[in-house]
C-alpha cells in the first residue's frame, strides 16, 4: 500500500484546484469559510456549475455521463472543492439515489432521472426515517399497495433534510406485511408534486428550517417508478447507505474546519494556551488518521483488492470529529459563543455582533452537529455492525 500521490495524481489535483478557483463564486466561498447561511440558490448554483462541467456526478462512470475518475481522483476532487470553500454537494441525488438507479434501475429510469441529477436541475430528497423507524429502518410502515399499473402510497417520513426544496423523493415503502420486515420493503421513486404529498417544516432550536415531515395521503405512483424488484428494497437500501456513511465521514471538510478552528483560536487569544493547543493537536492527529483510513480504502480499491467493509467505521470517526471541532470552536470563543442572533447568520449583516463576527454561528453549529452521530444509522448501531462484519 503506497499512500503517496503519483506525479499524475498531483497534476490532476493542480488542474482541479485551478478550475475550482476560476469557477467557484466568491460570495458562496465566503459564506462557507465563515459558516454563514447558505440559500437554496447558493447550493443549486454550485451544483449547476459542476453539472455544466459534467462533475456534479463526479463519482459516476463514463457510461452514465460521469468523468470516470478512479477512487483517488474522486478524493482529490472532493478535497480541493472543500478546501476552496465550495458548498458540500447535496448528496441525495448524485451520491445516494444515482448509484442505486445505475445498479438496479431500468434503462428507462436511468435515461429519465440521471441527466437531471447530473445537471443539478432536479433536487432529490431521501424518504427513509419515520417516527419510530430510524436506526431500526427495517420497521418502516409507510405503505405502498399495488393497484394495477400504479401504487397507492400512504404514510409518513420524517427528518427529511431540505425536503422543502425537493422535486423527487426516493422512499422505502412497505409492500408486504406477511414476511419478515426486511423482506417486505420496496424502493420507490415519487414525484413530490404528486397530489397527496404534503411537506411540513420542523423548525429547529436555532430557527432554521433544515428538516421536514413528509406525508403521503393516497398518493398515486406509477408502477414504473419501482426500482428493481418488489420487496427487494432492503438490498438496495443497504447499498445506498454504504455510500451515505462513507460520505458522512467527510474528512475533507474536517480539514477545512480545522483551519477555521485555528483562526478562531488565534483571534480569541486561545492559541497561546498550551492546553488548548493540545486539544487542537489531538484533533489534527485524529483527522490525519481518518484521512489515512480513507486513503487505505482508496488504495485497496485502486489496486483492485477487496477492502474491508469500513463504511460504518468511517462514519463513526468522521461524525465524532465533526462534533469535536464544533465544540472546540465554542470553547475558543468562550462566553461570546453563547448569545445567538439569527440575523448574524446572513452574509453582509450590519448589526451589532456580540464578540467577533466569527462567534455568531458557533452555538448554532455546535447544537446542529449533535445530529451527526445519529443520522445515517446511530453510532451505537454502527459499532455493532463493525463488530460483526469487520471483527467477526
Amino acid at each position: 500500500m503506497d499512500l503517496n500521490f503519483t506525479p499524475e495524481e498531483l497534476a490532476f489535483r493542480a488542474e482541479i484546484r485551478q478550475w475550482v478557483a476560476e469557477n467557484l463564486p466568491k460570495d458562496i466561498s465566503h459564506k462557507v469559510h465563515n459558516a454563514l447561511r447558505l440559500s437554496k440558490d447558493d447550493m443549486q448554483r454550485w451544483a449547476k456549475i459542476l453539472g455544466k462541467k459534467g462533475w456534479h456526478g463526479w463519482a459516476w462512470p463514463k457510461q452514465f455521463g460521469g468523468p470516470g475518475w478512479n477512487a483517488v481522483q474522486r478524493h482529490l476532487f472532493e478535497e480541493e472543492c472543500a478546501l476552496a470553500g465550495a458548498p458540500r454537494v447535496v448528496p441525495f441525488g448524485p451520491v445516494m439515489v444515482a448509484p442505486v438507479i445505475m445498479a438496479f434501475g431500468s434503462p428507462e429510469q436511468q435515461q429519465r432521472h440521471l441527466p437531471g441529477i447530473m445537471s443539478g436541475e432536479v433536487w432529490w430528497s431521501q424518504g427513509y426515517s419515520e417516527p419510530g423507524s430510524g436506526s431500526d429502518l427495517a420497521s418502516v410502515k409507510c405503505r405502498a399497495e399495488r393497484q394495477g399499473d400504479k401504487y397507492l402510497v400512504n404514510g409518513q417520513k420524517t427528518w427529511t433534510t431540505l425536503g422543502q426544496y425537493g422535486d423527487w423523493i426516493f422512499c422505502l415503502v412497505r409492500t408486504d406485511t406477511s414476511v419478515k420486515p426486511q423482506a417486505g420493503i420496496s424502493f420507490l421513486l415519487i414525484d413530490m408534486k404528486s397530489p397527496g404529498v404534503t411537506v411540513r417544516p420542523i423548525i429547529m432550536l436555532d430557527g432554521e428550517h433544515e428538516v421536514n415531515e413528509v406525508f403521503f395521503d393516497n398518493v398515486e405512483v406509477p408502477a414504473e417508478n419501482l426500482v428493481g424488484e418488489e420487496n427487494k428494497g432492503w438490498t438496495y437500501a443497504k447499498y445506498l447507505l454504504a455510500h451515505e456513511r462513507t460520505n458522512i465521514a467527510d474528512v475533507n471538510r474536517a480539514k477545512r474546519e480545522l483551519e477555521r478552528l485555528k483562526r478562531i483560536a488565534k483571534s480569541e487569544g486561545m492559541f497561546e494556551d498550551q492546553r488548548f493547543r493540545d486539544h487542537i493537536a489531538l484533533l489534527e492527529v485524529d483527522i490525519v488518521a481518518l484521512e489515512m483510513m480513507v486513503l487505505r480504502v482508496l488504495s485497496a480499491e485502486k489496486s483492485g483488492k477487496q477492502s474491508l467493509d469500513v463504511a460504518g467505521l468511517l462514519k463513526i470517526r468522521g461524525s465524532e470529529i465533526q462534533q469535536r471541532y464544533t465544540e472546540l470552536m465554542m470553547l475558543a470563543a468562550g462566553p461570546f459563543a453563547l448569545p445567538f442572533i439569527q440575523e448574524a447568520m446572513e452574509a453582509g449583516w450590519q448589526g451589532d455582533h456580540i464578540g467577533a463576527a466569527h462567534c455568531a454561528p458557533l452555538a448554532s453549529h455546535y447544537f446542529n452537529y449533535r445530529k451527526t452521530t445519529i443520522y445515517g444509522g446511530s453510532n451505537e448501531v454502527q459499532r455493532n455492525i463493525v463488530a460483526q462484519t469487520v471483527l467477526g
